[in-house]
């Protein structure tokens, strides 16, 4: 078990994504407190994985809460240190797509709301465990991007903008808590089947666009980016054989994160797997 003995928050753990991971958290022998703002159905996660918990005085947690809110996310973090033993992993997971549409069509508070999930959040739950983190120097932070932060995604500017803030604030956040052997990447999981999909779907290419419409029926149709690929990464950066691999973005489908681990001194020597500015010599060209 790589995580047995560690402890978890995951936020957005009662569906999709969040729900995967917790799931190979526990199988994996980590204690977790997973939260979100759906009391019932993390009632029936929780249940799923107390069975799975099978490592001495694993514990399987539930707390509602709401990311975006300060108070709240202090609660969270409060409660997971107090209840569970070697807190040492956050996983920012919850997210929303936000308002689909043209910049100046979309409703503005759904707009801000998206910008205060995806990102607020996750800063305020960085801040919440951080101190504790710094106290026993070590820690494992785990944000979730994604395609919005690699590469434009029109009508979904609330959401890339959000991801790729997330991006640069990983970065940031992993020179900043260097020295205190607390570790910071981010995740793009890949296009997965999950509720936001079937968001896009609903809303129609009139909001999405076309092409982007296709794309995703042909994703639905195909299955989309196995969600096993993306909890096998979130273990392999909660656990300890991944300590030192910090201030990245990895896709779990492209990469071989795997690999990294025999190149942690020439990865942390490099800009791999890092948001950079693309130079006219970058390209073969003197401008």
């Amino acid at each position: 078990m790589n995580l047995a003995g560690r402890s978890a928050i995951i936020t957005g753990a009662n569906q999709g994504l969040g729900r995967a991971i917790a799931t190979g958290y526990v199988r994996e022998g980590a204690s977790v407190l997973l939260v979100a703002r759906g009391q019932e159905l993390l009632r029936q996660v929780q249940d799923e994985l107390i069975p799975l918990a099978t490592a001495p005085n694993q514990q399987v947690l539930i707390q509602s809460g709401d990311v975006s809110n300060p108070e709240s996310c202090a609660e969270i973090a409060n409660h997971a240190a107090a209840a569970l033993p070697n807190l040492s992993i956050l996983v920012n997971n919850a997210g929303i797509y936000g308002p689909m549409g043209n910049l100046e069509d979309v409703d503005w508070a759904k707009w801000v709301e998206a910008i205060q999930i995806n990102l607020f959040g996750t800063v305020l739950m960085c801040r919440a465990v951080i101190p504790g983190f710094r106290k026993q120097a070590y820690g494992k932070i785990i944000n979730l991007s994604g395609g919005g932060a690699t590469a434009p995604l029109p009508r979904f500017s609330s959401y890339a903008a959000s991801k790729v803030a997330v991006v640069r604030l990983t970065e940031t956040l992993s020179e900043e808590l260097l020295q205190s052997h607390i570790d910071v990447n981010a995740i793009a999981p890949g296009a997965l089947n999950t509720r936001l999909l079937d968001e896009v779907l609903s809303a129609g290419p009139e909001k999405v666009g076309q092409d982007f419409y296709n794309r995703s029926l042909k994703q639905r149709d195909e299955g989309g980016a196995p969600l096993e690929k993306a909890v096998a990464l979130s273990v392999f950066l909660a656990s300890a054989i991944s300590d030192g691999i910090t201030g990245r973005l990895l896709s779990s489908i492209w990469d071989d994160w795997a690999g990294l681990v025999s190149r942690k001194e020439e990865l942390a020597r490099s800009d791999i797997y890092t948001l950079r500015r693309i130079v006219p010599e970058a390209r073969g060209l003197k401008w």
